[in-house]
């Protein structure tokens, strides 16, 4: 029964903690994105409308920055960055990627405005990663034909018994994991340069359609069918760029060129293959088996606080001490930006 919960923790965006708190949100829309509170909070739940033990409490973790929120406070929770003297980069991909980077010396956190084509949106097929929602892409780099995984299914594509095994709607579209996937497919098979154009192979090659004055790659045939045209490469390169933009410009604050690892937290990153990212530059160049996903990470440091009354100290004393880059404000961030346009990399190496 609700009754029966007597103690609760809360983890959210900047908006969401705000709204939940009853503080006015309107500052965090416009620079310089100035927090209400970047305190943690006790509270009786029953004051913040929430139906458990009459006499229950809500313990909210605190924001970071105006866009770094309490989520990432758990994340830093459950990954205890300070503990360790390698320099590691959290990454929690969602509209906003929240990057935290450093060490037991320093941490810097900052937010990147990837916008929401990860989660396939903006993208001309694109969807959320439900059940008929293309979630793995492999290209043969010679005929460009494709093999794909869809959620709900075990099976590729090109396996026998795939279309019994599909879920009631068939193939509906295709989701963020799906999407960095396929244009990294696309990249390595050279239908696309490093300058994100798809180039014009419709005369040799069925899969490559002309699509006003750019081309397009059919991945699933038939009507509607499922394309990759220019704008989903160009909307897939905004987000990638905007995302090492605000790493690269961690990196540079914190005076590093490489990073020993990387963790990334959310949903995104349970889902996404790391050789992928790695191929787009979406993250720093990195060794692979240093790449993780850290799956819900901010829910795991939610817990932590639930259960233990020193992390919510800790978590207090830690948050103060990071540093926070506002990459609205910086101009690095756009040099960054433009140089990390191209696939993986206009000058940084990829080895």
């Amino acid at each position: 029964e609700l009754h029966d919960i007597v103690e609760m923790s809360v983890v959210g965006n900047p908006i969401m903690q705000h709204l939940v708190l009853g503080y006015d949100p309107r500052e965090l829309g416009q620079a310089p994105f100035a927090l209400a509170s970047d305190s943690a909070v006790s509270i009786p739940a029953r004051d913040l409308g929430i139906n458990i033990h009459p006499g229950g409490y809500a313990f909210v973790l605190p924001c970071i920055a105006g866009h770094v929120g309490a989520d990432m406070a758990g994340v830093l929770l459950a990954e205890a960055p300070w503990e360790r003297e390698e320099i590691s980069l959290l990454v929690d991909v969602g509209t906003n990627a929240e990057i935290v980077l450093g060490n037991r010396a320093r941490l810097l956190a900052a937010s990147s405005p990837t916008g929401p084509a990860f989660e396939g949106a903006q993208i001309s097929a694109g969807q959320r990663a439900a059940p008929g929602a293309i979630e793995r892409v492999r290209i043969d780099s010679q005929t460009l034909k494709p093999r794909f995984r869809v959620i709900g299914s075990d099976l590729w594509s090109d396996e026998p018994g795939f279309e019994e095994q599909l879920p009631p709607g068939g193939v509906t579209g295709i989701c963020g994991s799906g999407i960095i996937e396929v244009v990294a497919e696309l990249f390595l098979a050279g239908v696309i340069d490093a300058d994100g154009r798809i180039l014009d192979r419709s005369a040799d090659n069925e899969r490559i359609e002309t699509d006003d004055r750019t081309f397009s790659y059919v991945l699933v045939r038939g009507e509607p069918g499922i394309r990759i045209t220019q704008n989903d490469v160009r909307a897939i390169q905004l987000a990638k760029a905007a995302l090492y933009a605000g790493c690269r410009l961690l990196m540079e604050k914190l005076g590093v060129n490489r990073v020993d690892r990387i963790r990334l937290a959310g949903a995104f990153g349970a889902h996404i293959d790391v050789k992928y990212a790695m191929v787009l530059g979406m993250i720093p160049d990195c060794e692979l088996d240093s790449v993780s996903s850290a799956g819900n990470a901010a829910g795991t440091g939610a817990r932590i606080a639930l259960l233990n009354r020193e992390s919510r100290e800790l978590i207090q004393q830690r948050v103060r001490q990071v540093e926070k880059i506002e990459t609205a404000v910086e101009e690095r961030f756009q040099q960054h930006f433009v140089e990390a346009m191209a696939l993986p990399h206009r000058s940084d190496p990829y080895e």
